[in-house]
C-alpha cells in the first residue's frame, strides 16, 4: 500500500530537519563557507550591485503576469542576473543529492533551487545591513542602514582624528580648535572612505551566512523554506519561482540608506 499523506509529510519534515542540522548549524555553516574563500569574494560585491536590477526585472515579470503576458514574464524570470557563488553551488548540490536523492532535475526544478539559494543570498545582504546599522548606532549614535549613510560618519571621524593628531600646537589644542571649527573634508576623501567600506561590506556579505544560517535554523526559517521548496518541486512542473519577500527587504535597506543620505545633504 502507498504511504499515507501524513506519513509522507512526516518523512519530508524529518529529512528536512536532518538536512538543516547537517548544513546550517554553526559548525556546518563554517565548513560550508570554506567554499567562499576564493572567487566568491569577487562575486559577492558584483551580486550586491546587480541585486537592484534583479529586483526590477522580477517586479516587471510580476506585472507582466498580471497583464496575462505569461511568456514574457517567464522569459524575464528565467534570466540569470546574479552570479552563482561557490557557496550557492554547494548548497544546490547538497539539496539535489541529499534531499532529492540525486533524482534527475528538470529546468524548472533547477530554477526553484536557484531561487532558494538567491533568497539565502538576500538574507546575507539583510544581515550585512543590520550589522552596518548597529555599527553606526553604537559608534556614532545615528541610523546608518547602508554604506552611503555610514561613509560620511566614518570619514568625519577619521578626518577629525587625523587633523587633531597633526595640529601644530599639539592634539589637546587641536581637539579644542576643531571642536569649534569643524574639519572641511574634500569630496574625494569621503568617496574613498565609502569605497573602502563598500569593499569591507562585500566581504561581510560573503560570510554573513555564518551568522544568518544558525539563526534561521534555530527559528525554523530554513526548515519552512526547504519544505516549501520540496512541495513546489513535487507539485509544479510548469510553474515558475516568484519574488520572495527577502529580496524586497534587502532593497528596502538600500532605499532607507539613500533617503537618510539625501536628508543629510539637504540639511547641511
Amino acid at each position: 500500500m502507498p504511504a499515507a499523506p501524513d506519513q509522507n509529510a512526516q518523512a519530508v519534515q524529518a529529512a528536512v530537519d536532518a538536512f538543516v542540522r547537517r548544513h546550517f548549524h554553526l559548525g556546518a555553516t563554517l565548513r560550508l563557507h570554506r567554499s567562499a574563500l576564493g572567487w566568491d569574494l569577487l562575486r559577492a560585491p558584483i551580486n550586491v550591485a546587480l541585486a537592484p536590477i534583479f529586483l526590477l526585472m522580477a517586479l516587471v515579470a510580476l506585472v507582466a503576469r498580471l497583464f496575462k503576458l505569461r511568456r514574457f514574464s517567464a522569459w524575464l524570470m528565467a534570466r540569470r542576473v546574479l552570479l552563482r557563488t561557490s557557496v550557492a553551488r554547494k548548497i544546490e548540490a547538497d539539496i539535489a543529492t541529499d534531499l532529492l536523492q540525486a533524482a534527475p532535475l528538470t529546468a524548472r526544478s533547477q530554477a526553484l533551487i536557484d531561487d532558494y539559494t538567491s533568497v539565502r543570498s538576500a538574507v546575507a545582504e539583510i544581515t550585512t545591513s543590520l550589522i552596518v546599522l548597529t555599527t553606526g548606532w553604537l559608534l556614532f549614535g545615528t541610523a546608518t542602514p547602508g554604506i552611503a549613510s555610514l561613509a560620511p560618519a566614518v570619514s568625519g571621524y577619521v578626518g577629525h582624528a587625523t587633523a587633531v593628531t597633526n595640529f601644530p600646537l599639539g592634539s589637546t589644542l587641536g581637539g579644542a580648535w576643531y571642536g569649534v571649527f569643524p574639519v572641511a573634508l574634500p569630496v574625494w576623501f569621503v568617496i574613498a572612505i565609502g569605497a573602502g567600506l563598500a569593499m569591507s561590506a562585500s566581504v561581510v556579505t560573503t560570510f554573513a551566512g555564518i551568522i544568518a544560517d544558525p539563526v534561521q535554523a534555530h527559528l525554523g526559517i530554513h526548515r519552512r523554506r526547504l519544505i516549501r521548496l520540496l512541495g513546489k518541486i513535487a507539485l509544479i512542473e510548469g510553474g515558475s519561482p516568484g519574488l520572495a519577500p527577502e529580496h524586497i527587504l534587502a532593497r528596502v535597506a538600500d532605499l532607507m540608506d539613500a533617503g537618510i543620505s539625501l536628508l543629510r545633504v539637504f540639511r547641511s
